[in-house]
């Protein structure tokens, strides 16, 4: 059954790499015009489906740069109800829900405190949300294949045990593997983060390190910042839930991280509800997880912090239900040497 539906995507492959390829060389040819807008722009993206740590990259990102700049961010805001251009956040107020937001967007404004919007079309988005407030930098979120705004970096982020899956599935492109681009884009990148989340850090398979020559290549990892009760915020750690049989809930792409650091923890996970990635609940869902958590007899449900800002306006109908969620930050090695990177990047802003 396979190798019957590798065949009839094969040709799609061929067609979605030719379109790519010929649309990125207009691009670089200068056929296709970006549009610069008055504000330093930083890209932050991935050459994969979703599960690289872009958001936490992005997060990252923002709160370094908000001590120093006007900062704002913009995304697709993808799984979103709504459509076009539409504020999420000036400064620490959130203007709309997670629904219509989407769960990236409104966990990005909910943690960094800023302005931000969502768009499909950036360069109108970035204009409009420039004309409403007053940023000196924008972040421009998931927009490595975004190539009509002009950018001033462009910082392309990669799943560790991605890069390691030598001549699989994953490693092609749409709609066969997960690859919105071939590797031989990374040229176009001019930092890279290699993110082994919570695994021992690799070094870069043979096979692929041609492409990621004359790049600044940082690695990363994922330092767990504990456990959070998603109705009062109360801080746990790890090892308080140690032993403790949870229901498993989370809507996100390629998990095995989660599960793995739970695991690891001595969580016992064997019972688990594992969605599609953005995962947008409903009530049939929630009294799915409602009978799961009684049928199992868990002691709690615990969730990841992405699924925890769409659940939390299920708050009400799991009342009697404890609700947790890990937190997870970002930690990049060198990091002195990174950030200092991506300030010389917008140098050029406070000399204007």
């Amino acid at each position: 059954m396979l190798e019957l539906i590798q065949k009839i995507l094969a040709p799609f492959v061929f067609v979605y790499g030719f379109v790519t390829s010929i649309r990125n060389l207009f691009f670089d040819k200068g056929i296709f015009h970006q549009k610069k807008v008055d504000a330093k722009v930083i890209s932050i993206g991935n050459l994969t489906v979703g599960g690289s740590g872009k958001t936490p990259l992005v997060i990252y990102v923002t709160n370094l740069l908000k001590e120093k700049f006007n900062v704002g961010v913009i995304s697709r805001g993808y799984g979103r109800t709504t459509s076009g251009y539409l504020q999420v956040s000036s400064k620490d107020k959130i203007l709309v829900d997670v629904q219509e937001s989407g769960d990236e967007m409104y966990l990005i404004a909910d943690e960094c405190k800023v302005t931000s919007a969502v768009s499909e079309k950036r360069v109108e988005g970035a204009k409009r949300l420039l004309t409403s407030e007053d940023l000196d930098v924008l972040i421009l979120d998931d927009a490595f294949q975004h190539r009509w705004i002009s950018r001033d970096s462009d910082i392309l982020i990669f799943d560790q045990r991605f890069l390691h899956k030598i001549g699989s599935q994953e490693q092609k492109l749409l709609p066969l593997g997960i690859m919105r681009e071939s590797f031989s884009s990374i040229k176009r990148a001019d930092i890279v983060i290699i993110n082994s989340k919570f695994s021992d850090k690799l070094e870069i398979p043979e096979k692929l390190k041609k492409h990621f020559e004359g790049k600044k290549i940082f690695f990363a990892n994922y330092k767990n910042d504990g456990i959070y009760d998603l109705k009062t915020h109360k801080h746990y750690t790890l090892e308080e839930f140690k032993g403790q049989k949870s229901l498993v809930v989370c809507g996100i792409a390629r998990p095995f991280s989660f599960l793995n650091i739970l695991e690891k923890s001595g969580i016992n996970i064997d019972n688990k509800m594992i969605f599609a990635d953005h995962k947008d609940y409903n009530e049939k869902e929630i009294q799915q997880i409602r009978k799961k958590f009684y049928d199992t007899n868990s002691f709690d449900v615990l969730t990841t912090q992405k699924d925890a800002v769409k659940l939390t306006h299920f708050s009400k109908d799991m009342d009697d239900i404890d609700i947790f969620y890990l937190k997870i930050d970002l930690v990049i090695e060198k990091h002195e040497e990174f950030n200092q990177l991506i300030l010389n990047k917008l140098a050029n802003k406070t000399n204007n």
